[in-house]
């Protein structure tokens, strides 16, 4: 795998920012992915040691079937502290070291966190994307920040996420009587797309199955 991009990872926390600020300009909102999407991935990080061992899980299923046919973990030892709004540099490294060892690239990668739905616009699914040129999904599990109405209480309905006055996701419930999930665009994908891509990749559960099953390879 060729990167699109590459910056620095032994930076500070403010030179971390200043690099956000800079590739935040480089995320596509349009939709962008390629005409026939044949496998999906999901990517989790978990850490061991105390946190000093950072463990990264790409698990690529099959679509539409949803079925594993290919994972992989890749562990190295975690160089960035854990800042709020700067996850990425603690888990991307990690993450970029499973996705050169696959045998095949996925075509649209769900990231188990936040796209645009983040301070500076570049949550961990936007830099993923941007760095890979991959078409990327946050999907994360609690929100982060920005404001909603209710989400009806039914399969596939969703509300905007608001911040600012601006719309950067989507407060999505994937089963009845369930917690939403917080759906917000990566890379090369609008937000409608997004939303519509994780509902087809969710099918028992409250998260898609490539999260599920990332999930799993990423907690051991």
């Amino acid at each position: 795998m060729k990167l699109r991009h590459e910056h620095a990872w032994d930076v500070t926390p403010r030179e971390a920012i200043a690099i956000q600020d800079r590739l935040r300009h480089l995320v596509s909102l349009r939709d962008d992915l390629p005409e026939k999407v044949h496998c999906v991935a999901g990517v989790d990080v978990g850490f061991e040691e105390g946190g000093t061992v950072t463990r990264a899980a790409v698990a690529i299923l099959s679509f539409p079937e949803l079925v594993l046919i290919d994972s992989l973990i890749a562990r190295r030892p975690t160089s960035f502290p854990y800042v709020p709004g700067l996850l990425s540099f603690r888990e991307i490294p990690a993450i970029l070291d499973a996705l050169k060892a696959l045998r095949a690239l996925p075509d649209l990668i769900l990231v188990d966190g936040q796209g645009y739905a983040h301070p500076r616009r570049l949550g961990i699914a936007c830099h993923l994307g941007v760095l890979t040129d991959i078409p990327t999904i946050g999907v994360g599990k609690t929100r982060l920040l920005g404001t909603h109405e209710d989400v009806p209480n039914q399969r596939g309905a969703w509300v905007p996420l608001s911040d600012k006055g601006e719309r950067i996701g989507a407060v999505l419930r994937t089963r009845q009587g369930v917690k939403p999930v917080y759906v917000s665009p990566g890379h090369r994908i609008a937000l409608e797309t997004a939303v519509e891509w994780v509902m087809r990749c969710t099918v028992r559960y409250r998260v898609p199955e490539t999260t599920r099953h990332a999930h799993r390879l990423a907690s051991g």
